[in-house]
């Protein structure tokens, strides 16, 4: 089996059992915050792709949101995100998915995501085409700022410091604004068009890659900035990602 092929029933997997466990009733607690919270269902979709990759690929280290963490022996890792927007998953909202990404040292190979709402299964990378069910994603569409719908998302104490400062300065030169609760989902709705730049701070790798492995795929831009003493992650349409960059630098956008 490939690794694409694995990517992609490991995320179906995750995803059904997760949907399945709410369907019976889950509780959920809080981490960091009363919006950061995890289920059992979280656990559990970690604990099967753990268990599978044990079997299938037991020279590949993984890392996982809930706590996974296994050093393997071939330099290539998994990232893996049992559930992302668990927010969205225990409020009985539909906009969340599992993902993971696979990486070999520095080098992201692939992304992998379902949407157990809609069923839809996306995989890709930069140098592996991505797809939904099969079917090959177009290219991205680049335009600027001014004419993209940013997606992002800021935590209310935030809002009134250094951070909400660089975040103003980014966010009011996109055309419309939507905070949606799952930034691998924003991901997706970017690299299908639906969608155009995402950017948020002090992003976890398993929020990250797998999202970033399949934007790029589609010929979209991603990139790191400290701003405000916070690494944000951007990604996106080229030329939108690189105004944001510019914005929340303190600088102009660049020139068109």
């Amino acid at each position: 089996m490939t690794d694409a092929d694995l990517a992609a029933r490991l995320v179906r997997e995750a995803g059904t059992l997760a949907l399945r466990m709410r369907g019976d009733g889950i509780d959920a607690d809080t981490k960091a915050s009363i919006s950061d919270v995890v289920t059992a269902a979280d656990h559990a979709a970690e604990r099967l792709v753990v268990d599978t990759l044990a079997g299938e690929r037991p020279d590949d280290g993984v890392l996982g949101e809930e706590g996974a963490s296994r050093d393997g022996t071939s330099g290539r890792t998994w990232v893996i995100d049992p559930v992302d927007g668990t927010y969205n998953f225990v409020a009985g909202l539909d906009w969340w998915c599992s993902a993971l990404a696979l990486t070999d040292g520095d080098d992201l190979l692939l992304g992998a995501v379902h949407h157990p709402a809609t069923g839809r299964t996306f995989v890709g990378g930069p140098d592996l085409e991505p797809r939904v069910d099969g079917v090959p994603l177009a290219p991205i569409v680049d335009r600027p700022l001014a004419e993209s719908c940013l997606t992002t998302y800021l935590h209310p104490p935030f809002y009134g410091d250094e951070v909400g400062a660089a975040f103003g300065r980014m966010a009011n030169g996109a055309a419309t604004v939507r905070m949606l609760g799952s930034g691998t989902m924003d991901a997706m709705a970017v690299a299908e068009g639906r969608l155009h730049v995402l950017c948020q701070h002090s992003v976890p790798p398993w929020d990250e890659l797998p999202g970033a492995a399949i934007i790029r795929g589609v010929g979209g831009h991603v990139a790191t900035v400290r701003a405000a003493g916070k690494d944000w992650h951007v990604a996106g349409v080229p030329t939108a990602v690189a105004e944001v960059v510019a914005l929340l630098s303190g600088g102009a956008p660049p020139a068109p």
